[in-house]
């Protein structure tokens, strides 16, 4: 008989439990260093599973034809002519390509300013308001935030029936005891808080993803998700420099779309599921002979692919009605609305990947 009691454990690189020292056989004293092996459960696909990396590859695809200046349609798919979806790599979408271009680099700002430029985009998370916050206030710096007058730049904004806030998440109006009748009153006055009480340095000084993640998650009013997706645009900059294959927080869509891509996720929990489809992408598109054309050789990192189950959930409503996930919804709500300006992209320098287009696909050297 095998005795698992007191035994130290940890989780392998191959998804293995490791148990040493305690496990021993009854009655023999001399297997103190006794090495168990137990094999995790692996997540039981179902057929939506396939959809994810076709989903993934075409969208791609649609991207790189946009950009090659080719005249649209981009793709045969009905659901990818009819409906919007992000890209398949989070940093290529419309707002991050604005919040790295427009607010981190468009100027060599020192940390605490990158960090406050971050933090209020994000807070609404629309192009729109924060041009109307520059062409009101000028640069916006940490050291010339003005509470009111952006507040007062803001009600204006609101009074005359605009939206202030991005559709593409909800920021909660915080705990009872920093709530004010105007939600974007608290949240300036929370960052403005947040400033005085060095939050930028705090995050700039954070040794790891997980470090910061943990500082935004004690603000008032910033869950989970919130805190995993700021800490990921933080990341953008020259100033904080993580791998984004540290961790992973699943989003309430993505949550759907694993519900939908797998009958069972085995041992596995849903972000070590996410993390357990990262890093079988080259495999994964090889089986299915897809080559997947990547941002010139960054492969698929935890966050891209935690949002693409987000949006095959949503391509999932049209393309396997009879596939429920947690939600019940069963309707895509934004239509695909061609645009005829051009599509280029730009980066952080730091992921020496800013040169001509080129097709190249994952391989595994690309994933080391």
């Amino acid at each position: 008989m095998l005795s698992l009691s007191g035994a130290r454990g940890g989780l392998l690189d191959n998804g293995e439990l490791a148990f040493r020292g305690a496990p021993r056989r009854s009655g023999d004293s001399k297997d103190q260093n006794l090495v168990v092996i137990v094999r995790r459960r692996e997540p039981t696909v179902s057929p939506i599973f396939d959809t994810y990396w076709r989903f993934a590859a075409e969208r791609q695809e649609i991207l790189f034809r946009r950009m090659g200046g080719e005249k649209g349609p981009w793709t045969r798919d009905p659901v990818l002519l009819t409906y919007k979806f992000t890209n398949a790599y989070r940093a290529a979408d419309r707002v991050s390509q604005y919040l790295i271009r427009r607010v981190i680099y468009s100027n060599d700002y020192g940390p605490r300013d990158t960090v406050f430029r971050i933090l209020l985009f994000k807070i609404f998370n629309k192009t729109e308001t924060w041009e109307l916050l520059e062409d009101c206030h000028g640069e916006i710096l940490a050291d010339r935030f003005d509470v009111e007058g952006f507040g007062r730049t803001l009600e204006s904004a609101v009074s005359s029936g605009a939206s202030i806030y991005s559709a593409a998440y909800i920021m909660p109006s915080g705990p009872a005891h920093v709530r004010q009748p105007r939600k974007h009153r608290m949240h300036l006055a929370l960052l403005k808080h947040l400033l005085n009480h060095r939050l930028p340095e705090k995050l700039i000084a954070a040794r790891s993803m997980a470090e910061g993640y943990g500082i935004l998650r004690e603000l008032p009013g910033i869950g989970p998700f919130l805190a995993f997706q700021f800490i990921t645009d933080l990341n953008y900059s020259q100033h904080i420099n993580f791998t984004e294959m540290e961790f992973v927080v699943p989003g309430p869509g993505a949550r759907d779309g694993l519900r939908k891509c797998f009958k069972d996720l085995g041992d596995y929990s849903e972000a070590e599921a996410i993390r357990w489809v990262t890093e079988r992408q080259v495999d994964e598109f090889g089986l299915r002979g897809i080559a997947f054309r990547s941002l010139w050789g960054r492969p698929l990192q935890l966050i891209d692919c935690q949002n693409l189950f987000c949006e095959v959930d949503k391509y999932a409503r049209v393309a396997h009605p009879e596939v429920s996930g947690y939600s019940g919804r069963t309707r895509i709500k934004q239509k695909f609305s061609a645009s005829a300006a051009p599509v280029s992209l730009w980066f952080p320098p730091k992921w020496g990947i800013n040169r001509p287009m080129c097709d190249q696909p994952i391989t595994e050297r690309s994933l080391l």
